[in-house]
């Protein structure tokens, strides 16, 4: 964001707007200027302080800040949690934006309903990270479902969220939560457990990260997939799904998906806050064959609550790529 630019200091009288020194014509025009009349002083404004996100090289991201709520660090990630002008609380984990409660809502409904919605009976979900709490909620919100197993490998975020997310703490309450701090894919590669929904709601698999092991087709078809039911579906968010970012990560999840599942579903939404769409991928052995109106009976029956984003119609309508992202 471009920062305000500094007033223009007047021009001296005896130099012209284009820079050349005036001669006495130019000095008589001068003088026959009013005198500018003294400014009166304005109080000043309280100094803005903002957060910057590195896009890229040349590419930044600023919010206006109210204040710095809580900062703190485990031995995997700094955290912090900033009240935003704009976005209210933000989640921010390495210096990257994780959520906002102005619309977390968006990206947490969409990762989470359109797999419980088409599994014709979701009873076990396993969420692969997930430590902010937001996942699980939105997973207890279906009356079908009796037990949850949220994997997050960080303690220190897990408490941080517990403590400062207030919308989260009756999840994290929950009899039907089960929480375990522990790398997500050893926990599920020796669990005797299989799940109706599996959850990937990780970073994004940058080369050489924390995560990246976790979105090979290895870990999906040695890992992942044995440990779903019958009629089972995996669900993973899949990073930016823009024009001009799909190709990040988004495109290679989806097709690394399609070497292990019959069935491949890729959807996006915008989310203002990442001033990006963004995207998830489903994976299933079995179609994804529910029209909108079956899917509104589902939310109706099954879902506590009004969801603020998806409807049936909706869900139906993010399935449609733009051109150059369904091509690649």
């Amino acid at each position: 964001m471009v920062g305000a630019m500094p007033a223009a200091e007047a021009l001296p009288r005896e130099v012209t707007a284009n820079g050349y020194g005036g001669g006495a014509k130019h000095l008589q025009l001068q003088l026959q200027l009013p005198a500018p009349q003294p400014k009166q002083q304005q109080p000043a404004e309280p100094e803005c302080k903002w957060y910057e996100e590195d896009i890229d090289d040349d590419l930044k991201l600023c919010y206006a800040l109210n204040s710095v709520l809580h900062r703190g660090a485990s031995k995997y990630q700094e955290i912090a949690l900033l009240d935003t002008k704009h976005f209210g609380k933000a989640l921010i984990i390495d210096g990257k934006m994780q959520s906002t409660e102005m619309d977390e809502f968006i990206y947490h409904e969409s990762l989470i309903h359109p797999p419980l919605l088409f599994h014709p009976n979701p009873k076990t979900v396993f969420i692969m990270g997930g430590g902010e709490g937001s996942a699980a909620r939105e997973v207890l919100r279906h009356k079908t479902v009796q037990r949850v197993v949220m994997c997050d490998i960080d303690q220190e975020v897990v408490d941080f969220c517990r403590t400062y997310l207030t919308a989260n703490r009756e999840a994290f309450s929950s009899d039907k939560l089960c929480l375990i701090i522990k790398d997500a894919r050893v926990e599920l590669e020796k669990s005797s457990e299989k799940f109706d929904v599996i959850v990937g709601d990780l970073a994004d698999p940058v080369e050489g990260g924390p995560c990246y092991q976790l979105y090979t087709k290895s870990f999906y078809e040695h890992i992942v997939k044995p440990k779903l039911n019958d009629h089972g579906i995996f669900v993973t968010q899949a990073g930016p799904a823009g024009v001009l970012t799909h190709k990040e990560v988004f495109s290679s999840i989806y097709n690394t998906l399609r070497h292990v599942f019959k069935y491949v579903q890729a959807y996006t939404a915008h989310v203002p806050s990442f001033a990006d769409t963004w995207g998830w991928v489903m994976a299933s052995d079995h179609p994804f064959d529910l029209n909108a109106q079956q899917l509104n009976e589902r939310i109706k029956g099954r879902i506590v609550g009004e969801l603020v984003y998806l409807s049936g119609e909706s869900l139906i309508s993010s399935t449609t790529l733009n051109k150059s992202v369904h091509q690649s």
